[in-house]
């Protein structure tokens, strides 16, 4: 059963076409700046987005995402007010919408639950970065049926018997981390065309990349073997630091939307 992810994916893919996924944290600076960011971001070019459902203990996030997650906290941002905000955007927006949302979250709720209240706000898919691989199966399972993407990281230190048990329970896309560590800033990015290679020997699923991808070149550099770039910390920086973060985002979306490469032959 096919779902928004895998259309996405599928017409970029005939079109000769990559993605750019922003993450933006749900709520930051407010549940109403979210909601005008996600059609502003769309409009500037990006076809995915990922909404951070906040969480106390983001393991893998650096200072900016986790200051952001805090804040959002704070503001009383709860995971049933982001089902709410997506249920409120998915009639403004076609882009494909995906929660980055902590094992602790789902497991507290339960996973026949989270996902069924995730799928009936019009969320498209989930990824859950702190998951261990014997537990994805509880939220696979019920993500396959409500017909939303499934996704898991891959780290540069993944062995590649563990790339294939990884893979074999995602659908929509694979997560690649461009580098060890957590989220931020960088001024570089990593050669991942072998790292790519490897992952595609044992998935036909798109493969996206995140982690430190924060300026055009990362961009281009990226998808000039992966299926699609993920930027966070250097869009959730921008927001919080500007007077309009909407425009802001959309700015800055726009800009990195111009450097996607082409899609690289299978």
């Amino acid at each position: 059963m096919s779902c928004r992810i895998d259309e996405i994916f599928a017409e970029l893919r005939a079109e000769g076409r990559t993605a750019l996924m922003p993450f933006v944290t749900a709520g930051y600076p407010s549940l109403e700046t979210t909601a005008a960011v996600v059609p502003a971001l769309e409009q500037a070019g990006a076809h995915i987005v990922e909404l951070g459902i906040p969480y106390s203990d983001p393991i893998a996030d650096g200072p900016v995402i986790a200051a952001s997650m805090h804040e959002a906290l704070l503001g009383g941002v709860t995971p049933r007010a982001v089902f709410d905000l997506v249920r409120q955007l998915r009639s403004q927006t076609k882009l494909g919408l995906v929660a980055m949302v902590s094992h602790s979250i789902i497991q507290r709720m339960g996973p026949a639950q989270f996902v069924a209240e995730a799928a009936g706000a019009g969320f498209d898919g989930l990824i859950v970065p702190d998951i261990d691989i014997d537990s994805a199966e509880a939220i696979r399972k019920p993500a396959q049926d409500r017909a939303i993407s499934f996704s898991l990281l891959i780290a540069p230190t993944t062995p590649e018997d563990r790339i294939g048990r990884i893979t074999a329970l995602c659908s929509g896309f694979v997560y690649l981390l461009a580098r060890v560590g957590i989220t931020g800033e960088r001024e570089d990015v990593p050669d991942l065309t072998a790292r790519v290679q490897t992952v595609r020997r044992h998935t036909d699923l798109p493969i996206t990349v995140g982690f430190g991808i924060s300026k055009p070149q990362h961009v281009a550099a990226v998808t000039a073997s992966a299926d699609a770039a993920i930027v966070g910390s250097a869009l959730v920086r921008r927001m919080g630091q500007a007077k309009d973060p909407v425009a802001a985002a959309a700015s800055f979306i726009s800009e990195l939307a111009g450097s996607l490469s082409p899609a690289s032959p299978r």
